[in-house]
């Protein structure tokens, strides 16, 4: 079973500047984290990326991994959240629009809202897309597995069971069309382990995952993002009124600089604390789902001493 994982992890639990996006639309498997005090908000980070430097960067890299690898394209699992919808605008400027293809994967009523704004969002970049509907798949595999292994009422499990078949329909349509999987997890979700293992958390690349979410947020006001997608709470998507704050334990106003000064420079939690007017706990939760999600952000151990085979 998965750690620390979070309950429904799109794909995405996601640039063309240009790009004829529509301006208007119609209409955790740990134990609870604590919320930060009203008073304890984050100032914002003293050092965050350019947008437009961060936004020619990552399409370099897309550009530059896609060619290297010899691939015709990229395949994108799309949410209609903010991660996914950049993610497919920066490989739209990378490569152009006949070598992106979207995948839209919803599993149940919520996920039905989401997957009309990514059909929307695939339609306005112009990008080859198909929605697959994953109950009856989610519902199937339920039913072969043992039954000391069922689904019922176990959204941990459940959320689990879809990441990791958003990502093996991504690579079906990755190995039929000689193309890599474009993964959307960003920094954020990365050092937090809020992701899959071997669902949002295996792609092939990964072109935000160097960006904090605040970061990539300012990557898609650059870029014209429709408001709809900004405004819109980050949420897995799952349950209905689900946030990525609930599950967390914080705004990722707060994490982000949490993570910054603690991760990239080295400060105590003390110092993290004090220096972001925070309360210790919060600090404190957040670098302990770091510290244990470490194996989501390594490959996989074995035996160093080829002897002891």
């Amino acid at each position: 079973m998965d750690t620390s994982t979070r309950v429904d992890p799109e794909s995405g639990t996601e640039e063309d500047g240009d790009a004829p996006y529509p301006s208007t639309r119609d209409g955790p498997d740990r134990d609870s984290t604590p919320r930060p005090d009203d008073e304890g908000s984050a100032a914002a980070p003293a050092d965050s990326v350019d947008p437009a430097a961060a936004l020619e960067g990552a399409v370099s890299f897309v550009r530059e991994t896609v060619s290297s690898a010899g691939a015709d394209g990229v395949v994108i699992n799309m949410s209609g959240g903010l991660d996914s919808t950049v993610t497919a605008a920066i490989a739209v400027e990378a490569l152009g629009t006949d070598r992106v293809y979207g995948l839209i994967l919803p599993c149940n009523k919520v996920g039905a809202h989401h997957a009309r704004d990514a059909e929307e969002l695939a339609e306005a970049l112009g990008i080859e897309h198909d929605t697959v509907h994953l109950q009856p798949l989610l519902a199937q595999f339920g039913n072969v597995a043992p039954d000391r292994f069922g689904l019922h009422d176990e959204p941990t499990l459940v959320g689990n069971a879809i990441a990791r078949l958003r990502m093996t329909l991504a690579y079906l349509a990755a190995n039929a069309t000689g193309r890599l999987v474009c993964g959307t997890t960003n920094r954020s979700e990365h050092l937090l382990g809020y992701l899959t293992k071997h669902g949002d958390g295996a792609a092939d690349l990964f072109p935000i995952g160097h960006l904090y979410k605040t970061e990539v947020r300012a990557i898609a006001e650059t870029l014209e993002v429709p408001g709809f997608v900004l405004e819109k709470p980050p949420t897995p998507g799952l349950l209905a009124g689900q946030r990525d704050a609930d599950d967390l334990g914080a705004d990722y106003d707060v994490i982000d600089p949490a993570l910054r000064l603690a991760v990239d420079e080295g400060l105590t939690a003390d110092e993290v604390a004090s220096r972001l007017d925070l309360d210790r706990e919060v600090v404190d939760d957040l670098l302990a789902r770091y510290r244990t999600t470490e194996h989501k952000r390594t490959v996989p151990p074995m035996p160093t001493d080829r002897r002891s085979a």
